[in-house]
């Protein structure tokens, strides 16, 4: 950064690692992220962990329960704009053994109670260390 004399200084935010990245989305979650996440963390959902805002390669999916490999990612109406580079990255990610699931934010808002009973459907019912 180059300072000169009269000018404003500032500093761009820009993240050096996925990893990096990948915290500061789980700082600025989306009211969908968070009313998800709060459904399913802490194994509230049938007993399986999930992780937020994981890196995977080149990629950072929104949650993942790494024990039956389900990526559930969650679109905004930007996504409509995008869906060839959401395909590939579904294509690399079911490369790499994981599965996918994916659900408007709307979605999430209006029936959030759905979602999950489709989430936990595929993970294959409750978790079988599960005890309630």
């Amino acid at each position: 950064m180059t300072h000169h004399p009269g000018m404003a200084t500032f500093k761009t935010q820009k993240d050096r690692t996925p990893l990096e990245r990948a915290r500061r989305l789980r700082r600025e979650d989306t009211d969908a992220e968070a009313r998800l996440w709060n459904a399913i963390r802490a194994r509230r959902l049938g007993g399986w962990k999930w992780r937020r805002q994981v890196p995977i390669g080149p990629f950072i999916v929104d949650f993942l329960c790494v024990e039956n490999g389900l990526v559930v990612e969650l679109d905004g109406g930007q996504h409509s704009d995008q869906v060839e580079y959401d395909d590939r990255r579904t294509a690399e990610l079911e490369t790499r053994g994981l599965k996918m699931l994916r659900f408007w934010n709307s979605a999430v808002m209006t029936n959030r109670d759905g979602v999950c009973l489709t989430i936990l459907e595929a993970c294959g019912g409750e978790h079988p260390s599960f005890a309630g």
